[in-house]
């Protein structure tokens, strides 16, 4: 086999058709420059150059070898600086768990300035619910999730990139719908609500559940989506409780009322696992950090 240190010597005197140019241009003498193009035509069995005291002139093999040499040492540079570049977190890959809620708001924004600031790094996208981004970062299967808590604080870090009031569906022409004001949990008693999965949904399935804690509401289904309640709510099957962002779902046959908790209570948090080494990670946290 050859070196690239022969395919770089080879190069240079093909370019140069000239052994003492060559060698001052490698920045060595011409002995061992000499030697290195004959361990390369020993190495690929064929002479590469013709030689004597007047001239150097390459082959019909130099000249097909010459392309090929090119290529390579070009290659061996490119792929260099692509691992130099993945190294410093600006080239590589980020997979990253979204759920259908967090894209309206947060997922857009962030893959524009992700194209516009780190244009070498591809983003894989994958759509999970919150215990399912939890389960693919800690499988490592996620570099990134956007998800709402809980999760095991001890494996997992998170910062918070986006928070959003609570509000309340109901069917249009519903009389939570002109009552004029935020709507308070008392409003609530007797109607029958559409709630969320204690295990799938659970971030929403507690503030629901704190909400209404004193109205005793009849809860009639539990799902996992935020945009299956306000289809269900649209279908006159209750009303419920979601982040404001789901009104720019555009579902048609519901009215977003005002809700009395003050603040910005519905969290949104970027997640990702605290041993994490994908150096493209790392940059785009610090990118989201500059951006808040």
């Amino acid at each position: 086999m050859f070196s690239l240190d022969q395919l770089a010597a080879f190069v240079a005197v093909a370019e140069e058709l000239h052994f003492g140019r060559a060698a001052e241009r490698l920045t060595m003498t011409q002995p061992p420059l000499s030697r290195q193009v004959q361990k390369l035509e020993r190495a690929v069995g064929v002479r590469l150059l013709e030689r004597d005291n007047r001239r150097v002139a390459l082959t019909d093999a130099g000249r097909a070898f010459l392309t090929e040499a090119r290529r390579l040492l070009a290659l061996v540079e490119t792929a260099g600086d692509l691992a130099r570049r993945v190294d410093r977190g600006v080239a590589g890959t980020l997979r990253l768990g979204f759920t259908a809620t967090s894209a309206i708001r947060t997922l857009g924004p962030l893959l524009r300035r992700i194209a516009d600031e780190l244009p070498d790094v591809d983003v894989l996208l994958h759509e999970r619910v919150t215990p399912a981004q939890i389960d693919g970062l800690l499988r490592g299967e996620l570099d990134l999730g956007l998800g709402r808590p809980p999760f095991d604080a001890r494996v997992l870090d998170s910062r918070i990139v986006f928070r959003e009031p609570l509000c309340a569906v109901v069917p249009a022409g519903h009389r939570l719908a002109v009552l004029g004001r935020p709507l308070t949990a008392p409003d609530f008693a007797g109607e029958d609500v559409i709630s969320y999965s204690p295990s799938q949904a659970r971030y929403f399935h507690e503030l629901t559940i704190r909400f209404l804690a004193d109205a005793r509401p009849r809860i009639e289904q539990r799902v996992e989506q935020i945009l299956t309640v306000i289809l269900l709510v649209a279908a006159g099957r209750g009303v419920a409780l979601v982040p404001a962002s789901a009104r720019s779902l555009g579902v048609d046959g519901v009215t977003y009322c005002e809700v009395g908790v003050p603040g910005e209570p519905v969290e949104l948090h970027a997640i990702w696992h605290r041993e994490s080494t994908n150096p493209v990670l790392h940059r785009v946290l610090t990118m989201l950090a500059e951006h808040q």
